[in-house]
């Protein structure tokens, strides 16, 4: 199929790897998918150390499951993006370790603290669900089924972050004062995680013809502010003054998005912003600390039956 076949058949699980693609869309799945990949293993990495930090033997088991998921939810993807015969797994995890893989910038920014975990696991997550829900019709049919499995888990990740936010935010005055101060501070970059405003954004057109994505960044933002900005206040927190929010005649909202900070946003697009570097570093550590595994793993597979299998990660 050429381009204009493609558009004209685009729709909700329209393609399977069955089909003669142009390689166009192919390269745009995959560089879709990998960076949804990636940022499931960031996440994963962002939010692990509070399986022992956490203040609860509950918690610790909930954060447990919940690295565990995301790390599944990746493998999942990475498999997805391997349909479209662009790049292998592994191509993809070494690009990631090395720096050259993108993945989103919430993920850049390290967790300090037990008040910011909500940020992640409430507002975070809960801004994935908005735009992976819409994925379940992407048009690349392995994507989509992964996005059935991704979003019934995530859908029990958001609900674990806002019971960690109920907690935080019905507990002490200090413990309510920490987690608003957390809010303010992770608020633009919640709000930036859906990328660029649509002006702005260089891969939207392309994906939205051949049916990849079914909703604009600006669109998946809007409707995240009007479900979640509800949310925050019943949960007690104050909408920072900065970014500026507007609410529109009918009740919705929308962020003034010249107060967001897009020269930073773009730094971290590129892996060049401190924070993310480290997380980066640290990726790539912890994957060359386990390729004595991989390498048992394929001289085991080899001495077998003379055929080496795809390397563990």
């Amino acid at each position: 199929m050429d381009l204009d076949a493609i558009e004209e058949r685009a729709g909700p699980r329209a393609f399977s790897p069955a089909d003669e693609l142009p390689r166009e869309y192919r390269e745009a799945a995959t560089r879709m998918i990998e960076f949804h990949a990636n940022s499931e293993i960031m996440g994963a990495y962002l939010e692990r150390p509070f399986i022992r930090q956490a203040p609860s033997i509950d918690r610790k088991l909930a954060f447990s499951a919940k690295t565990q998921d995301e790390i599944g939810h990746a493998q999942l993807l990475y498999r997805a993006a391997e349909t479209l015969g662009v790049k292998s797994r592994e191509e993809m995890l070494d690009d990631l370790a090395n720096g050259d893989g993108k993945f989103l910038n919430c993920f850049h920014y390290p967790l300090e603290s037990w008040v910011e975990v909500p940020m992640i696991s409430f507002f975070v997550d809960g801004a994935a669900m908005r735009r992976q829900a819409t994925l379940r019709r992407t048009s690349w049919e392995p994507y989509a089924h992964a996005m059935d499995k991704v979003c019934f888990e995530e859908g029990f990740h958001v609900k674990h972050g806002e019971d960690i936010l109920t907690e935080l935010m019905t507990g002490s005055r200090k413990e309510r004062r920490l987690t608003q101060a957390a809010f303010e501070e992770w608020w633009p970059r919640i709000i930036q995680f859906f990328g660029p405003t649509d002006d702005d954004s260089t891969h939207h057109d392309f994906a939205a013809a051949v049916g990849l994505k079914q909703q604009s960044n600006d669109e998946l933002r809007d409707a995240f502010l009007d479900q979640y900005i509800p949310k925050a206040r019943k949960h007690g927190l104050e909408i920072p003054d900065e970014p500026r929010i507007r609410e529109r005649d009918d009740g919705t909202y929308a962020v003034e998005e010249d107060d967001l900070d897009w020269d930073e946003f773009f730094t971290i697009a590129k892996n060049e912003y401190e924070p993310g570097v480290g997380q980066i570093d640290e990726r790539k550590r912890a994957r060359e600390a386990v390729g004595w595994v991989r390498d048992a793993l394929e001289d085991d597979a080899v001495a077998a039956d003379g055929t080496a299998p795809q390397a563990a990660d």
